[in-house]
């Protein structure tokens, strides 16, 4: 196991690797300019900016240069936001994101096991198709428009939590709920699924003439097995709540990650979109070995060594 790890650990170091070089070239290929006064500005004025940011020495010296800080945790100095370092933005507006997208993919997760475990226990009952017309509209509807529709049925109209900005827990509860419909509604589906094949199973019979009752089969048994293809989904599904957070946090204001990058794209700050896109890929990649080390503790089967078959 550990030297699966090990292998897994240099395959997320090699994934950002990547992501950083092509990120870097594709900076360098964007039309546009980071100073939004350029045409304002002299010649000798433009020479001092390049020179004082590095961007008058040759393409590939620049490359190193930032590999080197990116060694060091130095994502570079941001163009536009007052020449602050790129990790300290991050840093200062890394809370609200995550306090956000942790409560969404908690609330979508176990609200999704728990929906698409009654779903299937009720197989071809009204429960089972109220759950999957819930889970087809939370899949159909984009958060970003479910986002708006809370904001003003609940937020303008009904006053029940802020409308915008970020003042403590009850601004987070909105945005929230419009990032885990989506999670939830894949989590159930996902859920049933197995979980109806997993109820037919061999195995589940024997616990039933065991003398196990029905809810002692599902939680001992059915639960625990119907719970891989879940653990699959939550890399894609961080990825939407990652991505969805970007317009969600501008529609609530929120002074996040997600807003940051939008800001930054807007005014070309090439290091504050270079050390975001490497951050998101960071948080992905790690979640993704997370997920690899919960295969292993769900199901011990699965747990590999070096690549060879399961112990």
């Amino acid at each position: 196991m550990s030297k699966y790890l090990i292998k897994r650990i240099f395959y997320l170091v090699l994934t950002l690797f990547i992501v950083a070089s092509v990120t870097f070239f594709m900076m360098k290929l964007m039309p546009g300019t980071p100073y939004t006064n350029q045409q304002k500005m002299s010649a000798d004025q433009l020479r001092i900016m390049n020179e004082q940011y590095g961007l008058n020495k040759p393409l590939f010296q620049q490359y190193i240069i930032y590999l080197g800080g990116l060694l060091h945790g130095d994502f570079g100095t941001s163009f536009q936001f007052n020449n602050q370092p790129v990790a300290n933005l991050i840093m200062t507006r890394l809370g609200p994101s995550l306090q956000i997208g942790a409560q969404a993919m908690l609330l979508g997760s176990v609200l999704g096991v728990l929906l698409g475990a009654v779903a299937a226990i009720r197989k071809n009952t009204w429960v089972d198709g109220v759950a999957t017309f819930f889970s087809i509209l939370g899949i159909s509807i984009p958060n970003f428009v479910l986002a708006v529709l809370l904001q003003f049925f609940l937020a303008f109209k009904l006053q029940m939590f802020p409308i915008a900005l970020w003042d403590g827990w009850s601004s987070s509860i909105l945005p929230s709920l419009a990032l885990a419909v989506a999670p939830l509604a894949n989590t159930a589906r996902f859920m049933r699924t197995e979980m109806v094949d997993v109820l037919s199973s061999d195995y589940i019979e024997l616990a039933k003439a065991k003398g196990n009752s029905k809810w002692q089969t599902v939680a001992k048994h059915a639960l625990r097995n119907s719970m891989i293809p879940v653990v699959t989904i939550i890399g894609p599904m961080a990825v939407n709540l990652m991505t969805g957070s970007l317009v969600v946090e501008n529609i609530f204001s929120i002074p996040g990650i997600g807003e940051q990058f939008v800001k930054s794209i807007m005014t070309n700050d090439y290091p504050t979109i270079m050390g975001l896109t490497i951050f998101y890929s960071f948080l992905l990649t790690v979640i993704i070995l997370v997920v690899d080390i919960l295969y292993g503790i769900i199901d011990p089967r699965i747990r590999l060594s070096d690549g060879q078959g399961a112990r």
